[in-house]
């Protein structure tokens, strides 16, 4: 029994470290779009300029923009169908996790009137928890016809190699609902 305790902690702590790491993708559009009409883009800079975050982030978020929309076969223009803009928010994730493993009167196993031992008790930790908003926006008429939001944290990466490509992967993963009905993998 004690050798199931002991792989079932690591397998727990596996799963919530894996959980913390993935991106929440969710997208919205307008039906009535013409999406196969848009070949060419450009940064909205009025957008852009309000999102929260720091100029070298920004940097990091439309560089990834840029390498994601190339790579869909648009071209940035100075006359674009599209106008691209990012928007982002923050919260305090609090996470409790409640632990009543261990031995005691009942033995070993979960019990709810169980006490004591070296495993039971709470344990609370804290993570800043991010969206990243990525709205397309038709230029001709200026209405929005499609966002994406990525949802994950970034964990206060100090290495800046690896905040680069999270901020990568946070972009990579929003835009491949874009345009809506594609996918590319």
């Amino acid at each position: 029994m004690k050798n199931i305790k002991f792989l079932f902690l690591p397998i727990l702590m596996l799963f919530f470290i894996s959980s913390c790491t993935s991106i929440q993708v969710l997208s919205d559009y307008d039906k009535e779009a013409n999406f196969n009409s848009f070949k060419t883009y450009a940064f909205y800079k009025t957008g852009i300029d309000k999102a929260q975050i720091s100029d070298l982030d920004k940097k990091r978020i439309l560089k990834a923009i840029d390498t994601e929309m190339s790579a869909r076969g648009f071209v940035k223009s100075n006359e674009p169908d599209i106008l691209l803009s990012i928007f982002t928010k923050e919260k305090q994730q609090v996470d409790v996790y409640n632990n009543y493993w261990g031995g005691g009167y009942y033995g070993w196993g979960w019990h709810p009137y169980y006490w004591g031992g070296p495993w039971s008790g709470n344990n609370v930790s804290t993570r800043t928890e991010g969206s990243l908003y990525i709205d397309i926006i038709d230029a001709k008429n200026k209405e929005l016809v499609w966002q994406g939001r990525g949802v994950g944290t970034l964990h206060n990466i100090r290495n800046m190699e690896k905040k680069e490509q999270r901020i990568k992967e946070f972009v990579s993963e929003i835009l491949e609902a874009y345009p809506p009905g594609s996918s590319m993998k």
